[in-house]
């Protein structure tokens, strides 16, 4: 999974908790949509998300939307 920030958003990163992923942050580019799986670095942990059937509509762009299922923490 590769996520670009520098270009435009395909995806919508959907549930969690708001302190974890900020709206602001919720919009992503994924370069390879066929990925099933994405998980975001968030401080100490990974935030998790899994594809979903679901598209939502973000000033005129259709995104893919990602559902978060899991955090996860680093090991030192």
């Amino acid at each position: 999974m590769i996520m670009d920030e520098n270009s435009a958003p395909n995806v919508f990163l959907s549930g969690g908790s708001r302190l974890a992923i900020p709206d602001e942050e919720r919009l992503r580019y994924i370069a390879d949509l066929s990925e099933s799986k994405v998980k975001v670095l968030n401080g100490n942990r990974y935030e998790h998300f899994e594809a979903s059937s679901e598209t939502t509509l973000v000033d005129d762009r259709e995104l893919r939307v990602y559902v978060w299922t899991q955090c996860t923490y680093v090991a030192e």
